[in-house]
């Protein structure tokens, strides 16, 4: 009996797993891109992989709304993989034909390649644990609604997905790389973020008479300006907190004060210890810049997603699966990424590491991530598969070896 949780060198996955599955995984991937979802509003397919896993014998979890949990494989849960499901209120406009049929909605940020990749993973050992046992099993997550905030990771967690799971793994597509490799890094690879609200009110009055009123316009201004560069001498610079507005609205006429003003952005952090600080700060400051001007202020801070900050051990198993799968040069260093991902929930409860999968064809148009144009090179797909289900094993005999 050939058991894989105890070869030191598991065995490459491209030929008698892989590969009889590769044209039904790619028809798969295009049915999702073709009929994208909204977060918590993944019923279609959550529906289609429910129906394929059952069809290859797996007894998968429907989680409430939207979602899948599935155990492949028997004994203890040696790591748990994580794809999410959910699509963007994008109008596509890559002119695929199976590009999307649900107008203003699209996969442009590579959650359908997410979902099919773990997909086959699931049916890849399966297929292995069927002919040899594993020697343990692997726990792998559809998880609705990423794009959210806070996101639907919590929501997993709630329902006791990460019970007796001892580590986490996921990708995300990665238009900057080329298909073929993956990005890794150990340590913070994506940001906090978190979103900011603030409504400001005064009297109103005419514009030259500031001081009978409340000099509304200004006070925004100063909160724009100020509250950014105070966090920035208040916070260590190394943690990356950055204040970012994205919108400032006040005024109908150039001679008039207005009574009411707002102004929405996001703050991001590198740093988890930073981002629970920076948070308690920023509320502070935004008070204390407005004050000398006298209006009322109505902040809004809502708290995101931690940053995705990748264990030293989880990222090793992934680029040992990745060289051994890919090849020695498989592997590149991928910067941080000043972005939110919920996946960062799940890192609060277990150490794990999220990978960047290559998605660009060499030498082709390069895209980037929440673009309706963003095409993929479909390659990537058994690359990603190839990779995980590698580490996956990986995790399997490190239970055997402890």
């Amino acid at each position: 009996m050939r058991n894989y949780s105890s070869e030191s060198n598991p065995p490459q996955l491209a030929g008698p797993w892989l590969e009889p599955l590769l044209p039904e995984l790619i028809e798969f991937r295009r049915d999702l891109h073709a009929h994208p979802e909204l977060s918590f509003k993944e019923f279609r397919t959550t529906d289609r992989l429910v129906a394929r896993l059952e069809a290859a014998g797996l007894a998968p979890r429907r989680l409430e709304g939207t979602g899948v949990v599935v155990d492949v494989g028997e004994g203890p849960i040696a790591t748990a993989l994580r794809g999410d499901i959910d699509a963007l209120p994008i109008i596509e406009e890559t002119g695929l034909p199976f590009a999307s049929t649900n107008h203003g909605v699209t996969h442009a940020c590579g959650h359908d390649v997410h979902t099919t990749t773990m997909l086959g993973v699931a049916l890849v050992l399966h297929a292995m644990h069927q002919s040899e046992p594993l020697g343990g099993s692997v726990r792998i997550i559809f998880q609705p609604a990423e794009e959210t905030m806070p996101g639907g990771a919590l929501s997993c967690i709630a329902q006791g997905v990460l019970d007796g799971v001892p580590r986490i793994m996921a990708l995300h597509c990665d238009p900057k790389i080329d298909v073929g490799h993956i990005g890794t890094r150990i340590g913070a690879i994506t940001s906090a973020s978190d979103t900011i609200k603030i409504e400001l009110t005064g009297r109103g009055g005419h514009t030259s008479r500031p001081h009978l009123t409340e000099d509304l316009v200004f006070a925004l201004a100063q909160i724009a300006v100020n509250v950014p560069a105070v966090l920035s001498r208040r916070i260590d610079v190394r943690s990356a907190v950055s204040v970012v507005w994205g919108q400032i609205s006040a005024g109908s006429a150039p001679n008039a004060i207005p009574a009411n003003g707002y102004m929405a952005g996001t703050m991001r952090c590198l740093d988890r210890d930073a981002w629970h600080g920076a948070g308690e700060l920023l509320d502070a400051v935004v008070q204390q810049v407005a004050a000398p001007y006298g209006v009322d202020v109505h902040l809004e801070h809502t708290r995101g997603v931690p940053p995705v900050v990748n264990s030293e051990h989880e990222t090793a198993l992934i680029e040992a699966a990745a060289r051994a799968e890919l090849g020695e040069n498989a592997v590149v260093l991928t910067p941080q990424s000043m972005g939110g991902e919920d996946f960062a929930w799940f890192l609060a409860d277990v150490p794990g590491a999220m990978m960047r999968l290559g998605t660009r064809t060499p030498g082709g148009e390069e895209y980037d991530l929440h673009r309706g144009d963003y095409i993929l090179d479909e390659r990537a797909l058994g690359y990603g598969i190839r990779v995980l289900a590698g580490a996956a094993l990986r995790t399997i005999r490190d239970l055997d070896e402890a």
